[in-house]
């Protein structure tokens, strides 16, 4: 019970740290590690609660720290669209942990599924709320095409930061069982 508590620690700790991290350190645009560390809480912790804080506290502090210029509706949205993959797809990810190839197959569809929900409900609200478009088809079209090109890093950072921490993951649970397994043979 004890070793699981610190484990839940340690990888919340971790997660937030590398949002912090990877919004902080220069990096294209949009191509960061929150949805993705996003997604593998939602898998990690079985309460939902803690798996959509970390995506939130990881972005808030790094919002402090780089000084997000957001309007308050903007801010929002964009908060409740990193959060979605814990809340939506973390627990729909545990269901497959027998087969990894379904696994591996369902992380790249809840990582490509967060980023276009992202980039949906986030232009929509950069539409709505910061005035830099009129609020009518011509607007919305014109909103929608100048953010295209961030779309393509979303995506290339959402489905790279999954790969590479669910990868993590499975790698260290390998050589965790390896290293069981030789102790116990021994």
């Amino acid at each position: 019970m004890e070793k699981r508590l610190n484990q839940n620690i340690l990888v919340f700790v971790a997660l937030i740290g590398l949002i912090v991290l990877g919004r902080y350190m220069p990096h294209a645009a949009n191509f960061t590690p929150a949805a993705a560390a996003g997604l593998f809480a939602g898998y990690w912790f079985r309460n939902r609660l803690v798996a959509v804080a970390v995506p939130l506290i990881g972005m808030l502090l790094s919002d402090l720290l780089i000084d997000m210029p957001y309007h308050l509706g903007t801010m929002a949205i964009v908060y409740a669209a990193i959060s979605m993959p814990a809340l939506l797809a973390g627990s729909w990810l545990r269901r497959s942990e027998q087969n990894r190839w379904t696994q591996a197959l369902k992380m790249l569809i809840g990582a490509g599924g967060g980023s276009v929900l992202f980039f949906i409900s986030t232009n929509l609200a950069v539409w709505l709320f910061d005035g830099m478009y009129a609020i009518n088809t011509t607007g919305f079209l014109a909103c929608f095409a100048a953010a295209v090109p961030f779309f393509k890093w979303t995506l290339a950072g959402d489905l790279s930061f999954a790969v590479l921490i669910f990868g993590s993951y499975m790698v260290a649970r390998q050589w965790t069982a390896l290293r069981n397994a030789n102790v116990e043979a021994a």
